[in-house]
């Protein structure tokens, strides 16, 4: 399946849903504002119509693939809201990243100390000190 048929098969999904939500929406009003016989009817044309947009959605939604990891659904199955697990997710990668930005900024120091200590100890290993610090990406000892 293409990118623009599977955006047209998610935006023909959202607005199924879209309408299945106005129609229990419309349940629940002429529920809690009933009037007799009218409502009923009213009610009647209203599951009658979310029963049709159900199989509509029901026909149409295997179109859709969309990967949602297992944590996400395990998170809404338990009832929360997925937008926390994704801060949480995004501050956990933050304090990830500068965990291990900070170890590499320790081992650059590293590398460099152990460069700068083998060049000045060693000094007919510099040349080759050298190559490997460059090969590495580190800072050539001065």
């Amino acid at each position: 399946m293409t990118a623009s048929n599977s955006d047209s098969a998610i935006l023909a999904v959202e607005a199924q849903l879209k309408d299945i939500v106005q129609n229990l929406y419309n349940l629940i009003v002429q529920a809690y504002d009933h009037h007799g016989s009218k409502t009923q009817e009213a009610m009647k044309r209203e599951i009658q119509s979310l029963v049709q947009n159900l199989v509509k959605l029901s026909r149409t939604a295997p179109s859709v693939h969309i990967d949602i990891p297992p944590e996400v659904t395990n998170y809404v199955e338990n009832s929360r809201n997925p937008d926390i697990f994704t801060r949480e997710f995004v501050e956990t990668v933050q304090r990830m990243n500068q965990m291990l930005n900070g170890r590499v900024d320790a081992y650059r120091a590293l590398q460099e100390q152990l460069a700068k200590q083998f060049s000045s100890g060693i000094p007919e290993l510099k040349d080759d000190v050298t190559a490997v610090v460059e090969a590495t990406g580190g800072r050539v000892p001065t």
